[in-house]
Order: structure tokens, then C-alpha cells, then sequence
């Protein structure tokens, strides 16, 4: 996990402002598909 959350550092790659926050919600989105994954299932 921690190399996954280094990863999706802090660190925006695009300069528009509306593309980083897409891009912090596609990292959002991608965190909670591995955090489900490690879930079990009762």
C-alpha cells in the first residue's frame, strides 16, 4: 500500500487547474477499487 500511495502522491503532472482535479478524483477512485479489493466478503 505504501508504494501504491507513492504512487498517487500529492504531485499533479497537469497544469489546468479543472485536469488536476480530475486527475485527484481518478486517483480517489482508483484508492478505494484496491482498498475493496483487500475487503473480504462475510
Amino acid at each position: 500500500m505504501f508504494h501504491y500511495k507513492q504512487l498517487l502522491s500529492s504531485k499533479r503532472t497537469l497544469r489546468d487547474y479543472n485536469a488536476q482535479v480530475g486527475e485527484a478524483l481518478v486517483n480517489v477512485q482508483v484508492m478505494n477499487k484496491v482498498i475493496r479489493l483487500g475487503i473480504p466478503v462475510r
